[in-house]
């Protein structure tokens, strides 16, 4: 029989964790995700987690469904609590009871270029144009985006730099000249303003010590999107997905867009080539290789 040494209880335990995970590199949001999942497990048990048992974690995850929980919040949880009882505790024989959940492979909501033209003339003011122009323009991730120093902006080689983007890596992203004049536009009101600090964000919030939120830059998307009539539910991913459908559409070689927007997989990014519409209608069908098709004005009802 083996006998694993008693882990300590309470805070301790939250402490124990939380220098795991910093040892190993997570991020501060990371962190804060996996120790709410854990706390969430320990009120359902109404006991220590480090207490608990096999038939409790299928308890707890049979629970999660009943609620209506969706797959990606109850795999969420299930890398927390491996984590925690793999590495915290132990016991990876625990961690192996939790089961994740497939999830349906949706694709992206895409917007069009008329759409995104409107998207951008409704955003509110320079400060959000320019930072939604770069989601559109530079296929950033919101959190990409409100990272960005001054800095980052290369107008002479045209490029951005990406510092621990995607995947956690440096890179580098395209600066176009469109995307350029908005930044610029941004630069000179911020500056009047007073926001543009020496080597500050690029997106400064209200105090310009500290960067623009990944929420308030969510609400303007919103706002902006109900402004321009778009019916659709935009996010700043949206915005990303458009970038890397359009650059398709434009026959812009796959793996370009692979490493534009940091993707670690192809495959990731061939997802947008289940919705690049022009780059489909411009495929010939092998029936209409073989086949007269109908006469003129014939209706396909008909």
């Amino acid at each position: 029989m083996i006998v694993h040494p008693s882990p300590p209880a309470g805070t301790a335990l939250r402490q124990r964790m939380i220098e795991d995970m910093t040892v190993r590199g997570f991020t501060e949001k990371t962190q804060h995700d996996y120790i709410r999942c854990v706390k969430t497990f320990a009120a359902f048990l109404g006991r220590s987690p480090d207490k608990a048992t096999a038939e409790d974690l299928r308890r707890f995850q049979v629970h999660q469904t009943q609620a209506g929980l969706q797959p990606p919040g109850i795999n969420s949880a299930v890398a927390a609590l491996r984590f925690f009882f793999t590495v915290t505790l132990d016991r990876p024989d625990l961690a192996r009871r939790l089961t994740l959940i497939r999830q349906p492979r949706k694709l992206p909501l895409v917007l069009s270029l008329e759409e995104v033209t409107r998207l951008l003339e409704a955003a509110p003011g320079p400060k959000y144009r320019a930072a939604l122009g770069t989601a559109y323009g530079a296929g950033l991730c919101v959190s990409e985006i409100v990272s960005l120093k001054v800095s980052d902006i290369d107008s002479t080689r045209m490029l951005i730099r990406v510092e621990q983007g995607k995947g956690r890596k440096d890179r580098h992203a395209m600066l176009s000249p469109q995307l350029l004049e908005l930044l610029r536009a941004w630069w000179r009101e911020g500056s009047r303003r007073g926001l543009m600090l020496p080597q500050g964000w690029l997106f400064p919030g209200r105090n310009p010590v500290t960067p623009l939120s990944t929420r308030q830059v969510n609400r303007a998307v919103h706002a902006a999107a109900q402004a321009a009539g778009i019916p659709k539910r935009v996010t700043p991913h949206t915005l990303r997905h458009s970038f890397a459908t359009h650059l398709l559409e434009q026959d812009i070689d796959i793996r370009v867009i692979q490493v534009l927007l940091g993707h670690a997989k192809l495959d990731t990014t061939a997802l947008y080539a289940r919705v690049a519409t022009s780059t489909i209608r411009t495929v010939m069908s092998p029936l209409d290789r073989i086949w007269p098709g109908p006469q003129d004005g014939a209706r396909p009802d008909g």
